[in-house]
């Protein structure tokens, strides 16, 4: 008997970028937000940003190790075509083969080195 399959919850979802949006947007138009905190926020928000494209991308790697098919992701892509995670997956591969590759770079990045 096989063991059901693990739900995996992203860290943070569209929804709960959306309600923090809406707050913030509030919270600026009452001007209770000096213009540095927002410049400050601009800048974690690019970096969340980056490493949510390399979340992705890893998850992407990890996906087609377990057996996803191109025509099995391209939806998540907004494309009913494989072309957009193909040209993904080629581009990746020129850096890493395999999630655990890819995961190593991160870290890499992480510590500066």
């Amino acid at each position: 008997m096989t063991e059901p399959a693990a739900e995996i919850r992203a860290p943070i979802t569209e929804a709960d970028v959306l309600a923090w949006l809406e707050e913030t947007a509030q919270a600026v138009r009452a001007h209770a937000v000096p213009p540095a905190e927002l410049i400050r926020l601009l800048g974690e928000l690019r970096r969340a940003s980056a490493a949510c494209a390399d979340a992705s991308d890893w998850v992407l790697l990890a996906a087609r190790e377990e057996g996803a098919s191109l025509r099995q992701i391209a939806p998540v892509f907004g494309k009913g075509y494989v072309r957009a995670p193909a040209a993904r997956l080629e581009k990746l591969h020129r850096q890493a083969l395999n999630s655990e590759q890819w995961l190593d770079i991160l870290r890499q990045r992480a510590s500066g080195v």
